[in-house]
């Protein structure tokens, strides 16, 4: 199986605006993430944009570009016509706000369609502070017993007494923060950026549970590494501390 890595950019972000060109000890927030997705198992590393600066910027040190439409929605809907004429089985979608993503949790994720039942497959870490549970900025997800899951959400309290949720939920007091990544087989990006946004996907504003609401599965992928997601400028300060702790 042929595999890529896609990693959706814009600059107007909508809670950190022009984060993923923000400076991470000499490099960019984007060219880290780059720079880390190289080390993984698979045949080539893009960026899709829709901002001219953002390829101006990542010219320098890629011409694995795509310049894709102003009018997506999402990332994933940016990454489907991305690999549209891109001769590939597998895209994995790794988000340009994770400078630390390790390699490793990239090829475990890759390893799970190894099982040809896998379609779309994503990565989770145990929920280790409880300060982190009605936090919006951390995407929380309930799983059942074959790691399959069954919800996500920024405010699970919140939506506790929907009939939708009670009757599918398992595992309902075991919750794991979601990481900012996801593997595809591109069959399955191509049907998936066709099917109509939804209901608890515009209300969450979380593009996975498209997939979940039209009846399709999601696999979780455990990880113990625990790496800094860029969705504040707290994050971006807490990354500056531990990328100098690590030089």
């Amino acid at each position: 199986m042929r595999k890529i890595i896609i990693i959706p950019a814009r600059l107007e972000s909508k809670r950190f605006p022009r984060k993923v060109l923000l400076d991470l000890n000499g490099k960019t927030l984007i060219q880290r993430v780059y720079d880390n997705c190289l080390k993984a198992d698979v045949s080539q590393v893009f960026i899709a944009t829709d901002s001219q600066e953002i390829k101006e910027e990542c010219s320098s040190f890629t011409q694995n570009i795509i310049m894709t439409s102003k009018n997506h929605i999402s990332g994933t809907d940016r990454i489907a016509e991305a690999i549209a004429n891109i001769n590939c089985d597998i895209i994995i979608n790794v988000q340009a706000d994770e400078p630390f993503i390790s390699e490793s949790t990239i090829n475990n994720l890759i390893k799970s369609f190894n099982d040809e039942n896998v379609t779309m497959a994503s990565v989770m870490e145990p929920l280790s502070k409880k300060s982190l549970l009605n936090n919006p900025n951390y995407v929380k997800v309930t799983i059942d017993e074959e790691d399959y899951a069954v919800f996500f959400s920024r405010y699970p309290k919140l939506r506790e007494h929907s009939n939708w949720l009670n009757s599918e939920i398992r595992n309902q007091n075991e919750l794991f923060i979601h990481k900012g990544i996801y593997g595809y087989t591109k069959y399955f990006l191509l049907k998936y950026s066709k099917m109509k946004p939804t209901y608890f996907e515009k209300l969450e504003n979380l593009e996975q549970l498209r997939v979940l609401e039209n009846g399709f599965k999601i696999k979780m992928i455990k990880t113990k590494h625990q790496s800094i997601g860029i969705d504040t400028l707290e994050d971006y300060k807490e990354a500056l501390k531990y990328i100098k702790n690590e030089a």
